[in-house]
């Protein structure tokens, strides 16, 4: 209490040793608050103690650091990164110059390697870039180069990673961005690619003019074939249609000069069974007689059975008054003027 007065008592007397108390509370505060950090996420802070390292520090919570003692010797970023270096001029097996950019991702994983491993690392993984690139293109040609970028960054990245170990730098990947050859050698290209696109043309062309004339030659054959097999196919309906017309035509006939025949068998029969005279023959021969001397023959033949013209008439007589319709007409009374002109219609032999 009484220091507390006394200081008091000279600090009333004295102003100006208030304003030095200030400024020294104020520095002070100052470098306490300095002091005190807080390790963001994905961050990571190497600690000095006196000029040689330390600890490292991680995310999480506050940390704090002795004053004039430790210090944050770097502030590292343990995020993938990516570093994209200007184009590199660089020649092929084939002695083509073209100007190539690299983009490398990278990764630190030791914090103390990669602070105290090199000086300037990321100047050190430019200079590696260029000159593993170098090492790689010039052992291919320049189409190899250009069809290639895959071998490329395969190559470069395991030679990259490899180097970059010792600073604590994890290669991730390797691409090449632009592979740019000279004006000349792209003008050939442009050329080499627009011929090479004319020949594919006129190949795609010609096999199309190709497959249109077999597909017009299958589509003919096809159509001589269908064509062919529908005349056969006809002719053979047609022939069918003669046979089974001529099989009708034959059967009609047949059938015809069977019902002919029993006609004809069934009137012999009858006649056979009416027990004809020769009367009755002998007009049935005259009968036959007259028709064929209506025929075209210019020789007729009598038979001579026929020629006694006497013994025909009055054979028909006998046959006519033999008959039972001349019974009744015989047996009806005659009238006088029929009576008459009787001897007219029947005059004797």
């Amino acid at each position: 209490m009484l220091n507390l007065q006394a200081l008091a008592f000279v600090m009333a007397a004295n102003p100006a040793a208030i304003i030095i108390v200030i400024a020294v509370i104020a520095v002070l505060a100052i470098i306490c608050i300095s002091n005190i950090h807080i390790v963001p996420q994905g961050k990571a802070y190497v600690i000095e103690h006196l000029g040689s390292y330390r600890k490292t520090w991680q995310t999480g919570g506050i940390k704090f650091t002795i004053p004039f003692f430790q210090r944050v010797a770097k502030k590292i970023n343990l995020m993938e990164q990516v570093a994209d270096f200007p184009p590199q001029p660089v020649i092929t097996k084939d002695n083509v110059r073209m100007q190539i950019d690299t983009v490398v991702f990278f990764q630190i994983t030791d914090c103390k390697l990669y602070t105290y491993g090199h000086t300037t690392p990321m100047t050190a993984i430019e200079n590696l870039t260029s000159t593993t690139l170098r090492n790689i293109i010039g052992e291919l040609e320049l189409d190899a180069t250009l069809t290639s970028r895959d071998l490329i960054n395969t190559q470069m990245r395991s030679i990259l990673d490899e180097a970059t170990d010792p600073w604590g730098i994890k290669v991730t990947r390797v691409e090449l961005k632009n592979i740019i050859p000279p004006k000349e050698i792209q003008d050939a290209m442009e050329k080499q690619m627009k011929a090479e696109r004319e020949r594919r043309e006129a190949i795609l062309r010609a096999e199309g003019e190709k497959k249109s004339a077999i597909l017009v030659a299958e589509g003919q054959k096809e159509a001589a074939i269908l064509k062919a097999e529908a005349e056969k196919q006809a002719a053979i309906l047609r022939a069918e249609a003669l046979k089974e017309a001529a099989i009708r035509e034959a059967e009609g006939e047949a059938e015809a000069i069977r019902q002919v025949q029993e006609a004809t068998a069934a009137g012999i029969r009858m006649i056979n069974e009416a027990t004809p005279s020769q009367a009755v023959l002998t007009i049935k021969s005259f009968e036959a007689l007259e028709k064929v001397a209506n025929g075209q023959a210019t020789k007729i033949i009598i038979p001579s059975e026929i020629q006694n013209v006497g013994a025909l008439v009055a054979s028909i007589k006998e046959v006519a008054t033999d008959s039972p319709v001349a019974s009744e007409i015989s047996a009806k009374p005659v009238e006088p003027s029929k009576k008459t002109s009787a001897p007219k219609t029947a005059p004797k032999a």
